[in-house]
């Protein structure tokens, strides 16, 4: 099915972009905005005069001359003020209680859309931009993805902060403020090339700087003990470097701007940027090292940890976020409320994983040293004030740091820890556990590994409550990784399933879907997702589906456009789209299904005249710099789509193709062009998981594993509307026991044998036949994942999604299904339980 030109990006928003720069279409008119030519004529005056009032007097440019970028930012600035309006509007009156949310990551794309949206201004500002000669679409593409993530860890945090001002929590996000993020990311022959993500090049407009809120946060040094009374002795940290935390706050504005809440954002800085002395003795460069050093905290994402300066630097930027937000709360509440001790009644505090596990020792430290608490007073406060959300079963993701390192850079921090440590192990002397792995299992330091401190035991000993983010996780975490603490504080640990903001998932990445579902069921599924339930009754009425179809094919039409652009592969919207894109990570089993790929290309090639069912491999994610592994799986993804793409024989019946750079902005493209959603874990090992939601709730059949939330979506969308395979977590425990598992399940499948023979052959890279030796011989020797014991369930619910995709009315109304029955999944019924069941906060 086409669009017409009209539809498509314009050749303007094209022009001089670069390859990796999303192409969007001009926004649809959504149900739920008052259409251009109905819309207030004052409104849309006063919106272009904003707009051209902050291009001429912030940014410095006419109409004439400004660029693409140039109506952005003043766009942005003209909505910016608006939002400002609802913050002033709301009122300033203090909260009784408020809650702090620590995360090293918030993925949260670009936010023109977010402002238009829930402000109800996406009508006003298009036909006030059309008036000035401007299309809404390109302004909206010219905005940079906002580099401050990497995968679901950060695009949870980014939906909690959203869905915490749109039903009424009182809340501060804090985190970096990092001039690159984590990398961009090309293909060059296949292989993953990183260069600097510069979204801060031209400024952030959204932001506004708050030197006024400037922290001193200090690293290394030694610590004094003095005699303050008779039996009582204080100690003082005297660090040797210090650093400056400069906040930069972004209004994070709520559904219909009732509620505007603050993401405070840190910027790193020297006490000084230049050592005058030194750069008139000559030395200019040794002049600015101190301001390099104290720079680069937040300079990168995720600094690659493989070297022992790589993670200092990580720690570094841990300790430096936390520091600068606990000062910067504590100040606030003691302006508000006088006296620290009432800490926990006014404030709860989030940890976002064991990035700022860091808080329990500084947030004592801070009561202790600063506010001259006594240590019983400082714990209690401290262990009634800090929350921890665990998201990670894998040993290798629960953050562990070398005592040595942390002597040497934290002293008087290991001195607390130790101590918390030392009264946690007592206590358990006194209820007779003695026995010596039983205090091994607990302690939070790890002696079997070189001394670390275990900084999920920390957080689990600090915090009031530890949540996991599905019901399988949160279970495992008591069965495995927290087992022994858990067997201490039984209730300590209650689950919160995760969930997505359905106005950045559902209103702003799908319109056409959200204008349908508004007129079947009416405008209350826009502040109701319970609402979405109606549309239950449209799955098999025709003239519905054939509306819904018509919808899908052009956004098909528009993803097929951006593949094209990026990539120059041509691919066929009547397709079935089978996509992947999350973060590359063995556990999450793309090379499953690369493997899958190639078994699926093995049987066209022998079956040319078979009436196979055409299919649309999609691929995306970023590899860590350092994970060689999954770099692998990356260039074999690559190889593997230019043999197949090149190959007359499978022409309209397989493509594969591994898009570039994957971001916020690509996702809102591919989740509602998405057929299949590709959710494949292996059982027991990812947390939760939020793509699987957001291509659920956009119609999309999942295909995946019992893991993580896949469980729970498959118990509201239904077991018949949803592709289960492979074992359960508990089958992934008991076949890891077997020995020679991986050899038995190649010897027991010819299909899985055939593939992993022509990838070890060389077939996919002749110039270098061993290229993909390292990941054949993994799988037949190890295969810690159990891709080979799952390949062949793999592969027969894939030719059962095939029989599927065959019956256009049974899969709409599958697809229409799943729409309807995601509404449990909102972010705002997971914050609706924080706050009830975790934080104890009344919303507003």
């Amino acid at each position: 099915m086409g669009v017409s030109r009209a539809e498509r990006p314009s050749d303007r928003s094209r022009q001089g972009r670069g390859q990796d720069r999303h192409v969007l279409q001009p926004r649809e008119a959504p149900a739920w905005s008052a259409p251009a030519r109905t819309a207030s004529g004052d409104a849309v005056a006063d919106m272009r005069e904003a707009i051209l009032a902050k291009l001429a007097y912030v940014i410095g440019k006419s109409p004439t001359t400004a660029r693409e970028r140039d109506w952005f930012a003043a766009t942005a600035l003209a909505l910016r003020d608006r939002v400002v309006d609802a913050c002033m509007g709301a009122g300033r009156t203090v909260p009784n209680k408020r809650v702090y949310y620590l995360s090293l990551e918030f993925l949260i794309g670009r936010l023109l859309s977010d402002a238009m949206n829930n402000l109800g201004l996406v009508e006003t500002t298009r036909a006030a931009l059309a008036e000035l000669g401007i299309d809404l679409g390109t302004v909206e593409g010219a905005e940079p993805d906002a580099a401050l993530g990497n995968g679901g860890l950060g695009r949870l945090a980014a939906c909690f902060m959203e869905s915490m001002a749109s039903i009424g929590i009182p809340a501060i996000g804090y985190g970096i403020r990092y001039d690159h993020g984590l990398f961009r990311q090309s293909l060059e022959d296949g292989w993953q090339r990183e260069t600097p993500e510069t979204w801060l090049a031209e400024g952030n407009p959204w932001e506004f700087v708050r030197p006024e809120a400037t922290y001193t946060v200090g690293f290394g040094g030694h610590v004094t003990m003095s005699a303050v009374s008779e039996g009582v002795i204080r100690r003082q940290w005297h660090p040797a470097e210090t650093v400056r935390a400069v906040a930069h706050d972004v209004p994070v504005v709520g559904w219909r701007g009732a509620h505007v809440n603050t993401l405070r954002l840190w910027k790193a800085e020297a006490e000084a940027p230049v050592d005058l002395g030194q750069f008139n003795g000559g030395d200019h460069v040794g002049a600015v090292s101190s301001r390099s050093r104290a720079e680069a905290i937040s300079r990168v994402l995720y600094p690659s940890d493989s070297s022992m300066a790589g993670q200092e630097l990580r720690l570094r930027q841990e300790y430096f976020f936390t520091s600068a937000s606990l000062q910067d709360l504590l100040r606030r509440h003691v302006a508000e409320r006088g006296d620290v001790r009432s800490l926990h009644d006014h404030a709860a505090i989030q940890l976002n994983d064991t990035h700022p596990a860091i808080a329990v020792p500084e947030l004592m430290r801070l009561l202790l040293e600063d506010h001259q608490l006594s240590w019983e007073d400082a714990w209690h406060v401290t262990s009634n004030t800090l929350h921890y959300t665990n998201h990670t079963l894998l040993p290798e993701a629960l953050e562990t740091w070398p005592v040595e390192l942390m002597e040497r850079l934290l002293p008087r921090h290991m001195q607390i820890i130790y101590l918390i440590n030392w009264m946690h192990l007592e206590e358990q002397g006194k209820v007779g556990r003695h026995d010596a792995a039983h205090l091994a299992a607990v302690s939070l330091i790890d002696e079997s590994h070189g001394r670390r401190v275990r900084m999920g035991h920390l957080a689990f000993h600090g915090a009031r409550r530890v949540n996991g983010v599905s019901a399988l996780h949160t279970e495992l975490m008591r069965s495995t990784v927290f087992r022994d603490l858990h067997a201490l504080e039984p209730e300590k640990i209650v689950n919160k399933t995760n969930g997505i903001t359905f106005r950045r998932w559902f209103h702003n990445a799908n319109p056409g879907l959200t204008t349908l579902a508004v007129e079947a069921v009416g405008a209350r599924v826009l502040d109701d997702p319970e609402a979405l339930r109606g549309l239950e009754a449209f799955a098999t009425d025709a003239s519905f589906v054939a509306r819904y179809a018509a919808m899908r094919g052009a956004r098909k039409e528009a993803l097929a456009q951006i593949v094209a652009d990026r990539t120059g592969i041509d691919i066929d919207p009547s397709a079935l789209f089978d996509v992947q894109v999350k973060r590359i990570h063995e556990y999450k089993r793309q090379l499953l299904n690369v493997i899958e790929t190639v078994a699926l290309y093995q049987a066209i090639k022998a079956e040319p005249h078979r009436d196979w069912t055409p299919r649309v491999k999609i691929f995306g994610g970023k590899a860590a710099p350092s994970y060689t592994q999954a770099k692998l799986i990356i260039k074999l993804a690559c190889d593997v789509a230019k043999a197949v793409n090149d190959d007359p024989e499978v022409a309209g019946r397989l493509k594969v193709v591994f898009m570039p750079n994957y971001s916020v902005s690509l996702a809102e493209a591919i989740i509602p062009a998405a057929d299949l959603s590709e959710q494949i874990s292996t059982a027991g090992m990812e947390a939760s998981g939020t793509g699987n939601m957001k291509f659920a709730l956009n119609g999309a059949l999942t295909v995946g594993t019992l893991d993580g939330a896949n469980i729970e979506i498959r118990q509201h969308v239904g077991p018949e509307n949803i592709f289960i395979f492979g074992l359960d977590a508990a089958g992934v425990q008991a076949r890891m026991a077997t020995p020679n598992y991986a050899r038995d399940a190649i010897w027991a499948s010819p299909r899985l044998a055939a593939a992993l023979d022509m990838i070890a052959s060389g077939r996919f890279s002749p110039e270098e036949p061993n290229r993909f030796r390292p990941l054949v011989d993994d799988l037949r020797h190890r295969d810690q994942y159990l891709l080979t014991v799952d390949f062949d369930d793999y592969w027969r619910v894939q030719r059962e999604i095939d029989a599927a995709w065959n019956d256009p009315a049974g899969w709409w109304r599958m697809a229409i299904l799943n729409t309807a029955r995601m509404a449990w999944f909102s972010s705002d019924r997971s914050m609706r339980e924080y706050a009830e069941e975790i934080w104890r906060v009344k919303l507003g």
